[in-house]
């Protein structure tokens, strides 16, 4: 076959697997080939870019790569999801890595699979990106593989090995300290928690931070309950904490969760904030508008996508030099009408003397 020429364009396009089996090389050759990559001897090279002619495969991908050194693209992997906090944090990193001067690609992943993240990072690298974000909170293991540019982990551990690595938090542990705080702060004796899905980085995060609270104001530690982050769970928590009249304030790890509690609570005849105060996590302005409003901490979604994405392009513009510091995501907490002191406290004896 002419080189480039007489390929069936209905046929599927052509993948790395493709292009090394026709050259005789591995998988990892190729894509050290397409990122312009040390430890490729030259005839490897020139059978990988011959058969990537052959076969049609990315050729324009791979011309600017071999060119330029970079393609000017990040890549993203996150969690298919429209929840509010994922789909948040996705939109400020699009913001930002337009704002730095580089285009985007996105592949989202189910449920942190780590077959799925292994394939979604494979595609992202084959299409010779710079460097990749991982805006995934759940990683089911270990993922198996090696990724040779720089690397953004927001608000998870890392869980593969990179290049280079940037982890920039998005103070989670600390708004949910906040969150808690606040509710021992009115005079609350302790403050039972709705975490999230187990299996949540943010939720471990969010315990640490409720535990934190706690332990610190001397409070005893009521039983976990979880959820999974919908209004629906919210619900059937607070049917569950509906009955104990010892229940005076919640911290639910989310704001649908906390409307979905609310919702419970009232049916049953327990009042908000009168009999129960409920504090919120994420900021979703929606909640602003409930009855009663919400009173959340805020998630520093654009600050913590502009940090990292800074971090990132240093990483990839400077490869030898040090990372700057990151700097700390800002806590806010708003406060609004979900939270009160407790009933004895309220306008009696304890009030005052506090």
């Amino acid at each position: 076959m002419t080189p480039g020429v007489g390929r069936d364009v209905t046929s599927p396009a052509p993948r790395s697997a493709d292009v090394a089996r026709v050259a005789g090389v591995s998988r990892k050759t190729v894509s050290r080939v397409f990122n312009d990559e040390p430890y490729v001897s030259d005839d490897a090279r020139r059978r990988v870019l011959a058969a990537a002619e052959e076969l049609g495969y990315r050729l324009n991908h791979a011309a600017r790569a071999l060119a330029s050194g970079r393609t000017r693209s990040l890549g993203v992997v996150a969690l298919g999801t429209a929840g509010y906090g994922t789909a948040s944090l996705l939109v400020h990193i699009e913001q930002a890595v337009r704002d730095a001067g580089y285009a985007l690609r996105v592949i989202n992943t189910p449920d942190g699979d780590p077959n799925g993240i292994v394939g979604a990072l494979e595609s992202l690298l084959e299409q010779g990106v710079d460097g990749v974000v991982v805006s995934e909170p759940i990683v089911k293991g270990e993922v198996p593989l090696r990724v040779d540019v720089p690397v953004l982990f927001l608000g998870a551990p890392p869980s593969f090995t990179a290049t280079r690595t940037v982890s920039v938090s998005v103070g989670a542990r600390a708004l949910a300290r906040a969150a808690t705080e606040h509710l021992l702060d009115l005079g609350h004796e302790t403050v039972h928690h709705l975490a999230g899905p187990r299996q949540w980085y943010a939720t471990k995060d969010r315990i640490e931070g409720w535990q934190a609270a706690l332990a610190e104001h001397g409070a005893h530690e009521p039983p976990l309950l979880n959820g999974d982050w919908s209004a629906a769970s919210g619900y059937a928590a607070g049917r569950a904490l509906a009955s104990d009249s010892s229940v005076t304030a919640v911290f639910a790890a989310g704001d649908e969760m906390a409307i979905g509690l609310i919702h419970a609570l009232r049916e049953a005849g327990r009042r908000v904030p009168e009999d129960v105060s409920v504090v919120g996590f994420d900021g979703n302005p929606v909640f602003a508008y409930v009855s009663p409003p919400l009173t959340t901490v805020r998630q520093p979604f654009e600050a913590a996508a502009r940090e990292g994405v800074r971090l990132l392009v240093h990483a990839i513009e400077q490869p030898d030099a040090e990372l700057p510091q990151a700097e700390e995501p800002p806590v806010e907490l708003v406060v609004r009408a979900s939270t009160a002191p407790p009933p004895l406290r309220r306008g009696g004896p304890l009030l005052r003397t506090t």
